[in-house]
């Protein structure tokens, strides 16, 4: 091709230093280029001094032979990307049966290194179509036990590959003999530890590496507490592996926590795989004294360290004292975020008698405190906004003083923005309706009273007192003794006792709400001039010519049977406002009946406030509101 192309430079059309690019390109065929990918040179236009190129994303492009010289790199034909191109079959057969000669051609493709990202964006998804993370942990497996490969901690370093074969111990004693400080050398014990199994000489590695830990940790055990206990944690580790005993005047966990040092301070500098292993070493080391320091952390913990603690305190006898503590807090508003998430979470029935309105206030002014601090927490705030029902499990046993309390903080908070606010309005009103007007302020726009007989409305105050005072105590007895019985998944009585409470909580809810909006009454100022509350109305149906007598009450006195109307049912809406002689339609299904109003009175004083103080009758098995 070098004489067509020295032909171009000749007319113009490229020019000479071009040449030997063009060249290497046509011979090679495969090229990446910086915007569009990799390409497959698939025909040279020498006419209109062009190549045509196959990119990934943009087939059948033609370039000019010029703008390709400076843009295009070429790309041997023993590339990953390339032998993708020509056989992808074989690339995917290599993938299933030869996991470390695929990484080796991988790796090679990009001069001996790659990242992890960098190699599941060249295989991932039309070699390894599926399950990318399996497979991957098989390879890194493999590639641990070869002597040419090595593979990084850190995600974002690259693995490499080398010719000369190095075997896994001469590996790891290499890096932990390059690291610097307590901390990498600590790191490199900890990968020792796994594959303690697979070294050659575990025995002369576990000496070299303690030998040399040791020193370390004396020399920091002062200065880096943290450090220097995780050292003592994988020098331990590693010599149990190797079936090593200790040396003697070594420093040892006790020799680390018997310093001035706090519980805190230690395990706020270790990752959170070892919170577990601190927080027992802690209690082994301060056998009297540990739970309250524990207790403690957990108010300055994530809420995975928090379960940490819990844990450790329930299975050493001590959760009475975090269950206390935690209640305090709450109370007093001083939990934290993240202790307070972690409740969230949690919200078992072991805290039934923590869980609660009080709960979501301590949360609102947690939020408030970590914005006042310039604490970027976030977390329990978006937990709140997506668990949908935290909010109405804190408060559905709230009486509805307390319910209006947290409306009016939620309302005045800055802890949410307006639009959250909204939805979390939305689920209070969900579950106490009755604290809509609390919201919209309209309470003086349209009147909702409901207007009841005396005799109605100490029924359902009985039965309001009933529920508070007798079965939700009963219900909870009940949901405390079937959770005793073990395994909640299983527990028939328990899932039966909690939907009880549920059906309790949500008929105490509309009796608030009901009783909050009647308004007692004899009917004693009824008017007679047109039909309304309190009055007897004599009725023609002039579809069959009978006579009918109707006495409209209140709205809980319906008994369609005994001719008592709620005033609110809808028969009683369409003689309403009616006079004598007047007609209404009432429709039912496809019949509709037409009524002639033939006189109106004043209904008996068959209830009075004298019955009030009277044993309440027994709920009227008729429907409210017909």
């Amino acid at each position: 091709m070098r004489e067509e192309f020295e032909k171009l430079v000749f007319a113009g059309k490229i020019k000479p230093e071009q040449v030997d690019a063009l060249i290497a390109l046509a011979e090679v065929s495969y090229c990446m280029h910086k915007s569009w990918g990799f390409g497959r040179i698939t025909a040279i236009d020498t006419v209109l001094s062009k190549f045509n190129i196959d990119f990934v994303n943009k087939p059948g492009h033609a370039l000019d032979l010029g703008f390709a010289a400076d843009t295009l790199e070429a790309i041997s034909p023993d590339h990953i990307l390339a032998r993708k191109m020509a056989n992808l079959e074989e690339i995917q057969k290599m993938a299933a049966l030869n996991h470390m000669d695929l990484i080796k051609l991988v790796l090679k493709s990009f001069g001996g290194a790659a990242s992890v990202d960098k190699v599941q964006e060249v295989l991932v998804p039309d070699v390894i179509s599926s399950d990318w993370k399996k497979w991957w942990d098989s390879c890194k497996r493999e590639m641990k036990k070869s002597g040419h490969f090595k593979v990084p901690s850190k995600k974002s370093e690259a693995i490499t590959y080398t010719e000369s074969e190095v075997t896994l111990q001469q590996r790891l004693l290499a890096e932990f003999d390059a690291a610097k400080g307590l901390r990498k050398k600590t790191d490199v014990t900890a990968e020792v530890v796994k594959v303690a199994g697979e070294l050659d000489d575990l025995v002369g590695a576990t000496t070299h590496i303690c030998d040399s830990l040791n020193k370390e940790i004396n020399s920091h055990r002062r200065t880096q507490p943290a450090n220097s206990l995780d050292g003592v944690f994988f020098r331990d580790e590693l010599r149990a592996a190797a079936k090593m005993e200790g040396t003697e005047g070594e420093a040892t966990e006790a020799n680390i926590w018997g310093q001035d040092v706090s519980l805190a301070a230690i395990i706020s500098k270790l990752p959170a795989a070892r919170h577990r292993r601190v927080l027992e070493s802690y209690l082994n080391a301060r056998p009297h004294d540990w739970s309250d320091a524990v207790v403690l952390l957990a108010n300055d913990a994530t809420p995975k360290l928090c379960g940490e603690c819990v844990n450790l305190l329930v299975g050493n006898g001590k959760f009475g004292l975090f269950k206390e503590t935690l209640a305090r807090l709450v109370s007093q508003h001083q939990a934290s975020t993240d202790l307070l998430l972690w409740l969230a979470k949690d919200r078992s029935d072991t805290f039934a008698d923590i869980i609660g309105p009080e709960v979501f206030r301590a949360m609102i002014t947690a939020i408030e405190r970590d914005i006042f601090n310039e604490k970027k927490s976030v977390k329990l705030t978006d937990y709140i906004m997506k668990d949908q029902e935290l909010l109405p499990t804190l408060i559905e046993s709230a009486d509805i003083e307390v319910v209006k309390d947290v409306t009016r903080n939620v309302q005045s908070t800055h802890a949410f923005d307006d639009m959250d606010k909204r939805s979390l309005l939305a689920r209070i009103v969900k579950t106490f309706p009755s604290v809509q007007e609390l919201i919209s302020g309209d309470s003086g726009k349209e009147d909702k009273t409901l207007v009841v007989s005396w005799v109605s409305l100490k029924r359902r105050q009985g039965e309001y007192e009933e529920i508070i005072k007798v079965k939700i105590p009963e219900n909870r007895k009940d949901i405390s003794i079937a959770r005793s019985y073990g395994d909640l998944r299983e527990n028939h009585e328990y899932k039966s006792a909690k939907e009880m409470q549920r059906v309790l909580m949500q008929r105490k809810a509309e009796l608030e709400r009901d009783l909050g909006l009647a308004r007692g009454t004899d009917f004693s100022d009824a008017q007679t001039g047109s039909v309304g509350v309190g009055t007897r109305i004599k009725v023609t149906n002039l579809n069959s010519n009978e006579q009918l007598d109707y006495d409209i009450l209140g709205a809980w006195d319906g008994d369609p049977d005994a001719g008592r109307l709620s005033y609110l049912s809808p028969l009683a809406q369409k003689f309403s406002g009616k006079k004598v002689g007047d007609e209404a339609q009432y429709t039912a299904g496809v019949e509709t009946t037409r009524y002639r109003i033939d006189s109106i009175e004043k209904v008996e004083p068959w209830i009075m406030p004298a019955e009030a103080a009277a044993p309440a009758p027994a709920p009227a098995t008729a429907q409210d509101g017909e």
